[in-house]
């Protein structure tokens, strides 16, 4: 979760470019994303070094995206740093279009602050809603074939699929915390946590 600032410019209140790198373990390097964001003028990057993309909480993300501010762009050298998975990586861009705050993937040319890129938070939004109702559906699939060959299903969860959707939007959409979202549920986050893994929310990328 280290942060890397560069020199300061005297328009520090204008909109500012915010990277982030992510290498999965230890003996992987950050060189070359690095020093991509460094070219791209980056005036801060945040990173997570041995952080595997399917974990839950990654310390750097969270303060990449606790510094952006409206007006702000999030860079990333390629789509699969930012997102564990289809749906996580479609929810991070929708919830930084819902902040005011643009997004650049160096790799795959994305750069919203265009006018063809604009489309790319409308695609990333549909994306995520199109995610959920594919996971409650084969999800329900699954528990009716179960029954269907006499296996027993168990006592209901305290999550249902529509609540475990629910909550990861708002994690991921709106920014809350573990804390908050499993308050919001009256579960413990353990709880929170199981169930985002039942349905394969939290798939790593």
């Amino acid at each position: 979760m280290i942060r890397w600032p560069l020199p300061p410019t005297p328009t520090s209140e204008a909109a500012r470019l915010i990277g982030y790198a992510r290498v999965s373990t230890d003996d992987q390097r950050l060189d070359m994303q690095l020093d991509a964001l460094m070219r791209a003028s980056c005036a801060m990057i945040y990173h997570d070094h041995g952080v595997s993309g399917a974990k839950a909480k990654r310390p750097g993300l969270d303060e990449a995206l606790a510094a952006l501010r409206p007006g702000d762009t999030l860079v990333v050298y390629k789509l699969d740093r930012l997102g564990r998975s289809v749906l996580h990586l479609a929810d991070l861009v929708t919830r930084l279009d819902n902040e005011g705050v643009q997004f650049c993937s160096l790799t795959e040319g994305i750069d919203t602050t265009s006018a063809g890129g604009k489309l790319v938070f409308h695609i990333f939004a549909a994306v995520a809603e199109f995610g959920r109702d594919l996971i409650r559906e084969n999800t329900l699939e699954g528990m009716r074939a179960a029954r269907e060959r006499g296996s027993k299903i168990g006592r209901p969860p305290l999550l249902t699929e529509d609540d475990i959707m629910e909550a990861h939007r708002y994690i991921h959409q709106e920014g809350a915390t573990w804390q908050q979202t499993a308050s919001r549920f009256q579960v413990s986050e353990s709880t929170l946590q199981r169930g985002l893994r039942r349905l394969s929310v939290d798939s790593a990328a």
